[in-house]
Order: structure tokens, then sequence, then C-alpha cells
């Protein structure tokens, strides 16, 4: 299992360095004013929707039965069940998409009402959002596959897609000119990318013979698992879609720039969640689900607590950084170009406020697959749609005092409420236990945060005067010397504590489970 969650991670990890590339560029081009916020606008509403009904609820439905159906069945019927649910859910996204490009103009002065008083950016909105709306219908068929591909224990393909979003975008950007404005060269990319990621995950399905034709529906005993699945699901993507549509609506409404400032911090923000979160579980919930189909209760216990001390331990670092130097960040990667030390400096209030959501939101995946992983949709859609009811009210009290800061330190204490909520239920329905190697790792990780934290205070100034002979690129090599120095003093730090606490590296390193080692839970 581990090793393809470091599979995951890696090509996580090249989609995040690309969309690092992507949004540098971006942020030269567009910059952080009227057009970027449009822009950030159109492309963030039709990714709204791909969280509600792809990634979000679709794989917390799809992913548990087709591996159940393909445990307890054989591959000919998981083919055939993937290609009813492929039918239908490219009916519903045709439907979705014709209402979208229909109303238009009522869509966006919903859920962008800051925009009506300003009519030129609120028709440069409506029209990128007409051009990045069929990404949602391409990416929701990328969502089936990846689904599919998951379940047999092929992770690469899809996590590699994102890359093309990313390279896509950016040589559309490069081709500018062409277009009326950079805006809509950076949406057709959008559209065109989704196409390009439909592709490489057909011919990924088709190589490992599992890519399915459409087949008519059928309301059967596994279509029937699925939808009961499907509706508590949906609900529960969409709480959490509540709280970003909050941050767009209530983003609008702040003076110009305010939605880039909230987008720029949040893409390195996303770094961390992607790399780990995701990838974790992504990784985490067919392995659960197939242990409990198998009745191996503790194996899926035990995988549980390795991959939440895993992302604990990969994460911290990124949390120091976030509220240590979250000035140094901002200028490093997008100071250029259209970019200024303003928009920097209210990019990294942002950061830092979202920081202190960090470990919560990279958790929430590794928690919610204790539920997911038995088929519970239901409990998980409850606990989200009350940490989002605390979400938008917290939001709505804070964005005038604070700004795009406070909509982010909304977002951080939501995050908490819903892991906190998510663990409570768990462990009281004995759907999760942690174990004692999941509290050293916890322990060591926080101490040699410490010591990481250490540098990155103290270490800003010696950093500062050697990069200055570097003119131009002098907070870029700060950044770097920074980095480096961090990474190897915490590294060495958790290695020491983790040995210390008796830890062996090995039971945190990749490979699979011996259920003969795995020690009694609880």
């Amino acid at each position: 299992m581990y090793k393809d969650l470091l599979s995951v991670a890696g090509m996580t990890l090249l989609s995040r360095v690309t969309g690092f590339l992507r949004d540098v560029v971006l942020g030269a081009v567009l910059g952080a004013g009227a057009l970027a916020d449009a822009f950030y606008i159109a492309f963030r509403l039709p990714n709204h929707f791909r969280a509600i009904f792809g990634e979000g609820a679709f794989n917390a439905a799809f992913v548990p039965s087709y591996a159940r159906v393909l445990e307890t069945r054989d591959g000919e019927t998981a083919r055939k069940f993937s290609g009813q649910i492929q039918t239908l859910l490219l009916i519903s996204q045709i439907v979705l998409l014709a209402l979208a490009w229909g109303f238009t103009d009522e869509f966006v002065a919903l859920l962008a009402p800051g925009l009506a008083e300003r009519p030129e950016q609120f028709a440069l909105a409506v029209t990128m959002t007409r051009i990045t709306f069929p990404y949602l219908t391409c990416i929701t068929s990328v969502t089936l596959l990846s689904g599919v591909l998951n379940a047999h224990g092929k992770f690469a393909a899809a996590a590699f897609a994102p890359v093309l979003l990313n390279a896509v975008m950016v040589a559309f950007l490069a081709i500018a000119f062409l277009f009326p404005n950079a805006g809509v060269a950076a949406s057709v990319g959008v559209t065109v990318s989704g196409v390009m990621q439909l592709a490489l995950l057909m011919i990924a399905a088709r190589r490992a013979h599992v890519l399915s034709a459409f087949e008519k529906p059928r309301w059967n005993a596994d279509t029937k698992q699925f939808f009961k699945a499907l509706g508590p699901a949906v609900i529960g993507s969409a709480g959490v879609q509540i709280a970003m549509f909050a941050d767009t609506i209530i983003g609008s409404m702040l003076p110009a720039g305010g939605v880039s400032s909230i987008y720029y911090a949040d893409r390195i923000y996303q770094l961390p969640i992607g790399v780990i979160g995701i990838a974790a579980g992504t990784v985490l919930l067919p392995e659960m689900s197939r242990r409990l189909a198998s009745g191996d209760q503790n194996g899926a216990f035990y995988a549980q607590n390795r991959t939440m001390a895993l992302t604990i331990a990969l994460s911290a670092p990124f949390f120091v950084a976030f509220t240590c130097i979250p000035d140094l960040i901002m200028r490093g990667v997008f100071l250029r170009g259209a970019f200024t030390d303003d928009a920097a400096l209210a990019s990294a209030r942002v950061l830092a406020a979202y920081a202190y959501g960090l470990f919560a939101i990279v958790l929430i995946r590794s928690a919610v697959a204790s539920f997911q992983a038995r088929g519970d949709t239901r409990t998980p859609m409850i606990v989200s749609l009350s940490a989002v009811a605390f979400n938008v009210a917290l939001k709505v009290a804070l964005f005038q005092p604070f700004g795009a800061a406070g909509l982010a330190a909304a977002t951080a204490a939501g995050a908490w409420v819903n892991f906190g909520l998510l663990v409570f239920l768990a462990r009281r329905q004995g759907a999760m236990q942690f174990d004692a190697l999941l509290g050293k790792v916890v322990l060591a990780s926080a101490l040699a945060s410490v010591a990481l934290a250490c540098v990155a205070i103290f270490g800003l100034a010696p950093a500062e005067a050697l990069a200055k002979h570097f003119d131009g690129l002098a907070t870029v090599v700060q950044l770097s010397l920074l980095g480096l120095a961090g990474a190897a003093v915490y590294g060495v730090a958790l290695l020491a504590l983790l040995r210390a606490f008796g830890v062996r590296a090995a039971k945190l390193r990749p490979g699979k489970i011996n259920p003969a080692k795995i020690p009694p839970q609880g």
C-alpha cells in the first residue's frame, strides 16, 4: 500500500510543481487585479461542481462499491457495473452543462454577487465561465476511470493527469496574444486540458483491460447500493463546496485583488494537502475497503494508523513554514511581473491563516475512510454539514474586520470541527483505533518542528545576507537556503527522536503489510 502511496504522492508532487510554474506564469501575466479575479472565479466554478459530483461524492460511493463487486464477483461484472454508472454520469453532466451555458449570467451573479457593481469584470467572468465549464464534463469521466484504475491498484495515470492541466494552461498563456486577453487564453487551456486528461485515462484503462463500454443502466443490487451511498456523499461533498462557494461569494465583495490573494495563497497551501493528504486518502480508502471486505479489521486499523502517522510527519514542516515565513514564501514564488509586494503581503496573511487548519485538512481524508470503507457515507455527510454551518457563519463574522485572511481563518477552524467530529464518532462506533506508534510519531514530529521553527526564525537574517549577492534572485535564493537547511534539521531531528522513542523507520517505510506482524489494536 505504501509503495502506492509514495507513487501517488510523487506524481502529485510533480503536479504541484508544474502547478507552481503555472501559477507563477498566471501571477506574472494576470497579476492580482480585476482580470485575475474574473478568471479565478471562472476557473473555480466548474471546479466546485467537480468536487461535488466528481472526486468527492463519486469516489466515496463508487470506489467501495466497485471494489466490493470486484472482490465478491468477477472482473466482467465489475466492468458492466462501471459502464452503467458511466452512462448515468455522462447524462447528468450534459444536462448540467446545458443549464450552465443557458444561465451563465444568473449563475455568475448568484455565486459572485460582488461583480454586479463592476459590469466590465462581470462580463469577463461570464465569458470565461462559458469557456471553462465543459472542463467539468471531461473531468467527471476522468474521475470514474481513476476510481476503476485505483481499485485495480493502478494509481500513476490518474495522479499524473493534473500535470496536463498545468502544462496546457502555460502553453495557452504563451500564445495569449492570439486571444482577446490572457484570461480567455487560460480559460481555453483549462477546457483543452480536460479533453487531454480524459484521453490519457482512457488509454491507461484500455491498457489495464478495465475500460468499460457504455452500458444500459439497470436497477439491480449493485446500482442500488451505489446510489444509497451516493446521495449522502453528494450532500456531504456539497457541504464542503458550500464553504468554498462562500469564499467566492464573499471574496467577490472584497476590494479588487481579494479573490486573487485567496487563490495564490491557496495554491501554496494545496501543496501538502494534495501531495500528502489527498494521496494518503486515495490509497487508504481502497486498502481499507478490501481489508474490511475480507474481514481483516485489525489490518484496516493498522493501515490507517500508519497512514495518519506518515501524513503528520510529512505535513509538520509545511505548518512551520506557513506560520513562520509566509511573506518570504509568497515573494519567493510569485514576486515578478504584475505580481507586486502588496499582493505578496496580502497573500501571505491568507496563507498564515490557512496554516492553522493544515493538520486537520490533511487528516480528514484518512478519517473519512473509517466510514466510507464500510459503505457509510451518511455519517461523513452529517459531520460535513455541521462543520460547514460553523465555517460559513464564521466567514460572515470575520470577512469585514479581517478581509481575505478572515475567510482563511474560518476555513481552518471549520476543518478542525470537521476532523474532530469524525474522530469522535469513528472511535465511538469502533471504526477507528489509535495505536502507540501513532502517538510516538506525533510527539517526535512536534519536537522536530520546534527545531525547524528555530531555523526559520533565526536563520532568516543569515540567509538574507548570503542571498543579497544574487540581485534579482535574492528572495528565491533566501527561500531555497532556508528550505534546504530546515529540511536537513527537521529530517535529522525526526529520525533521531523516532529512534529514541523506539520506532524503527521500517514501520513507516513503504511496503506491504504482513498480517502476522500486525499488533492488537486498541
